[in-house]
């Protein structure tokens, strides 16, 4: 995965972790069941991405999901798209190069 994005996705899944501290016991086994999922799809996806000039990451949301989710959700999930589509991104991150 593109460091830039990886950095983005490492802090989104922080703050998600963070708002569901305090979560109810059924809420939060949703929250990891579906970032379960997620994990397992990305996997997925950067294994098949490997040699591939052409990286592609996500999936669609389906509408039902996207029905349940609540206006902050909506908010955050609008936010995330934002700032993973720019085309200059607000900060420049680069792998650590072997030492020469």
């Amino acid at each position: 995965m593109p460091i830039d994005l990886r950095a983005i996705g490492d802090q989104y899944v922080k703050d998600e972790f963070h708002r569901h501290k305090s979560a109810s016991p059924e809420a939060a086994k949703h929250f990891m069941k579906e970032w379960e999922n997620y994990r397992d799809t990305l996997q997925t996806q950067v294994l098949e991405a490997v040699g591939n000039k052409k990286l592609a990451f996500g999936t669609d949301l389906p509408e039902q999901k996207l029905k349940d989710f609540q206006d902050e959700q909506i908010g955050q999930l609008y936010e995330l798209m934002l700032e993973s589509t720019k085309p200059n991104r607000q900060f420049h991150i680069q792998e650590d190069s072997p030492p020469t």
